[in-house]
């Protein structure tokens, strides 16, 4: 329409044209195609044969299973259905157990349930069916039992299986959809069952109380590491899931940082896995739930044992223990990783620390093998009384990879690695080893690799010092000295 005839239309006839306008609009709008969305990304064969996940990181999502949308599924870790370990494993957690007992800590287990028994409402029915949920639930209920057999208190996660939340919550899951973490909302109701079980505590009753109120504090974006796998193998991409973040402070003038107050010194520490990290807000929905402060020492990348092990070696433990340990994993973890065992019970010993050395060097390591330490006096330095205690000068040493020597010409290679994102002091402490028919053997002598070719030498300090034996080994060890 050409400008000047708006003024010989009028209002009337300027509304009358933009409605016939309209009606030609809605008629185009009508007559538009109709489209149907798909979801974009199904699993290709690829994912599904176990021999193209090549990496010990790859090997992690063995194999990938397509569920109802974005939700993907790991067939060995997600819809396991055994939850175990072997006899020298139930051995040594029990024999950590009561190492904790006799310094006076109760340690409390947080097994997670997996992925397959909280969220098997989103596998699509030939996998639904093909999951053995019962037995899963049986045999999970089961390693539960396993544990608080050993003396570990044990809360009970079992009722979070088999979730169905309505289709209006999905941000309320409990795992994210294309990844191996839980959700803040799963996080929370874990914290729930965890506090009660703490609550009932005898020690519990001793430890100072303080209040906390949780808050959103903002959203967060997701990109899970099963739907990365996915992209790695099929080249494909998902969305970005995002979800809810929460903060956990202090109620009312304890906020305000009371000078009166415990909270300094708390008695309840957590480690554990990246679960309990920041992102997720665990220690925040433990400390409301159970009314006390609580350290959190977990990290990102530390798997089963890296916080645990940097809080035993820390000062903060040695000198003020807590009272209670809540220590959370999965059943991703194999649990009868002897060398890990071995530096737990070293560090809960503090090490040589403040014992009498019966071997000690003072060395600067130089590219290849590095002889450390000779019992040239051919002394009793038999496996099952005494540790080792490796410290670098330099604390960003994450590795350790040392030969033990033996009088009878045996030798045990031992490589120790800490995780990257771990805050290391460069000490590497460990039991010599007991198990099978390694506890009589007689030490010689330790050698340890060097930095690589061109790095500047490396200063360390290495003692060998009799081990404390906890009231748990010490009858494995007089048999083993028989």
């Amino acid at each position: 329409m050409k400008p000047h005839l708006i003024k010989l239309l009028g209002l009337t006839g300027l509304a009358a044209a933009l409605f016939s306008v309209s009606d030609a609009a809605s008629a185009d709008a009508a007559k538009a195609p109709n489209f149907s969305a798909e979801p974009c990304c199904n699993l290709c064969p690829e994912a599904h044969d176990a021999k193209n996940y090549t990496t010990r990181y790859q090997q992690n999502f063995t194999t990938l299973v397509q569920a109802q949308g974005d939700w993907l599924f790991r067939t060995q870790e997600d819809l396991r259905t055994e939850f175990t370990t072997t006899p020298a494993g139930f051995r040594r957690l029990k024999q950590l157990r009561e190492a904790f007992k006799s310094k006076g800590i109760e340690l409390v287990v947080v097994y997670q349930p997996t992925r397959g028994l909280v969220n098997r409402n989103k596998l699509n029915p030939q996998e639904k069916a093909a999951f053995d949920y019962d037995k899963a639930l049986k045999n999970y209920q089961g390693m539960l039992a396993r544990f608080a057999e050993m003396g570990y208190v044990v809360p009970d996660l079992s009722p979070l299986t088999n979730e169905a939340l309505p289709e209006t919550l999905p941000a309320h899951d409990f795992y994210f959809r294309g990844d191996q973490h839980w959700t803040p909302y799963g996080a929370q109701r874990t914290a729930k069952i965890v506090a009660e079980k703490v609550k009932h505590l005898p020690g519990f009753a001793d430890i100072p109380k303080r209040e906390f109120e949780t808050r959103k504090s903002g959203r967060m974006g997701k990109t899970g590491t099963l739907h990365n796998m996915a992209g790695q193998l099929c080249g494909t991409s998902y969305a970005i899931q995002y979800m809810d973040q929460f903060t956990t402070e202090p109620k009312g003038e304890a906020a305000d940082g009371d000078l009166f107050s415990d909270a300094g010194n708390p008695q309840i520490t957590l480690v554990g896995t990246s679960h309990s990290g920041k992102n997720y807000n665990f220690a925040g929905f433990l400390e409301e739930a159970i009314g006390a402060d609580i350290l959190n020492v977990a990290f990102p990348g530390g798997g089963l044992e890296g916080s645990m092990l940097q809080y035993l070696g820390s000062e903060e433990f040695q000198k003020t223990p807590p009272k209670i340990l809540i220590w959370e994993f999965s059943p991703l973890y194999r649990l009868d990783q002897e060398t890990i065992y071995r530096q737990m019970m070293a560090l809960l010993d503090n090490g040589c620390e403040g014992k009498d050395a019966l071997l000690s060097s003072h060395s600067t390591l130089k590219p290849g093998k590095n002889e450390l330490m000779v019992n040239s006096q051919n002394m009793d330095l038999r496996n099952s009384s005494h540790q080792i205690d490796i410290r670098f000068a330099d604390p960003s040493v994450k590795t350790l990879q040392a030969t033990l020597w033996y009088m009878n010409g045996r030798h045990e290679d031992i490589k120790i690695d800490k995780p990257e994102t771990s805050d290391t002091d460069g000490r590497f402490a460990f039991e010599l080893r007991t198990d099978e028919d390694w506890a009589t053997q007689n030490l010689l002598a330790v050698e340890v690799q060097g930095p690589q070719a061109g790095a500047a030498p490396q200063k360390v300090e290495a003692k060998i010092c009799k081990r404390n034996v906890f009231p748990s080994t010490g009858q494995r060890t007089a048999q083993a000295g028989q």
